[in-house]
């Protein structure tokens, strides 16, 4: 994988926090640290843009017709076959 080098420019404090955690010990050195923030913020971007596809497709599917014990029992069949409920 190609690398790329960046330079940036923090404040005193930040650096004072990327420094902290660099000697923690959960990384070994600040180009360790920042491509961890940019790991996490790219897999909660699409954590969310998964999120909202999902809400997009609650609001296209329309109301349902159906009542809340048909939904719970629905549910409790699903959680049943997967294995995930105890069978009374």
């Amino acid at each position: 994988m190609a690398m790329m080098r960046k330079t940036i420019t923090i404040p005193d404090a930040m650096d004072g926090w990327v420094k902290a955690q660099i000697e923690s010990g959960r990384y070994g050195n600040d180009s360790e640290y920042f491509r961890d923030l940019i790991r996490r913020d790219q897999d909660k971007r699409q954590a969310e843009q998964e999120l909202l596809s999902l809400i997009q497709e609650g609001l296209d599917s329309g109301i349902s017709t159906s009542t809340v014990q048909d939904i719970m029992k629905r549910v409790e069949d699903r959680l049943r076959n997967n294995g995930n409920v105890s069978t009374h």
